[in-house]
């Protein structure tokens, strides 16, 4: 397996400029390699608007690893509003997309690969969906995403899937942290900005966090009927069957 792989978000703006990302990653540990810039701006020190949940110490880490990531984007998008369209290719081994979009919702795309890619614990349970990246991804698109990439992790783990996972309360937990954290990441890009795209950008983002909240049931059953012809089609396995 190579060591590393990379993905490309290249944003051409109206005024026919480029702003070119090649972001590559670590391919095991699916963490963010590119260097960042030595001078780290004030609002990603640890302890400026730090997350109430936050695991880190500020003995040990001075910066704030999300923000830290989010530079990059921040730096190079101030200027644009939310409403502005740009076209957006996103380049990786696997296949090329290209989106034309408003600025608010190019950006989240691009910030949700850069905060999966981070060192915090909370975002650890994005770096497979990192991976396999979807850019542009939908409601429906990332709850099963988030739903499928929770339960293949229960099933790697030493006791495997129990039956308490099937409620994916954990995959609420999760969820519910990285909400709490995109609340905080906000009030730290508003002091790093003077437009609105960014910060629009990530609660862009943030909806879909909220959208894997309680009650879960009710996201879950807008996908169900694509797959009852499964279910009900008399091609489960012996014993299986839907569950209550």
């Amino acid at each position: 397996m190579a060591e590393t792989f990379t993905i490309t978000y290249r944003f051409t703006l109206s005024d026919a400029s480029e702003e070119i990302f090649d972001l590559t990653f670590d391919a095991e540990t699916v963490e963010l390699v590119n260097h960042p810039r030595s001078d780290l701006p004030f609002w990603t020190e640890l302890g400026y608007h730090q997350c109430p949940h936050c695991p880190l110490a500020l003995s040990t880490h001075s910066h704030c690893p999300v923000a830290v990531n989010l530079i990059v984007a921040i730096s190079r998008f101030d200027r644009l509003m939310s409403f502005e369209r740009v076209q957006v290719n996103v380049i990786s081994f696997e296949r090329q997309v290209a989106h034309p979009t408003s600025a608010q919702e190019g950006i989240s795309s691009l910030m949700g690969l850069l905060i999966a890619g981070s060192s915090c614990p909370y975002t650890h349970f994005f770096k497979p969906m990192a991976r396999f990246h979807l850019p542009f991804a939908n409601k429906e698109e990332t709850l099963w995403r988030a739903a499928a990439t929770y339960l293949m992790a229960r099933y790697f783990t030493r006791q495997g899937l129990v039956e308490e996972d099937m409620n994916l309360d954990g995959l609420i937990k999760i969820y519910n942290d990285v909400a709490q954290l995109n609340d905080y990441m906000v009030e730290r890009l508003r002091s790093a900005t003077s437009k609105d795209s960014t910060v629009n950008a990530l609660v862009h983002l943030d909806v879909f966090a909220k959208f894997l909240t309680p009650p879960l049931a009710d996201s879950l059953n807008q996908i169900k009927p694509i797959f009852e012809p499964f279910l009900f089609g008399g091609n489960l396995p012996a014993g299986s069957g839907e569950r209550p």
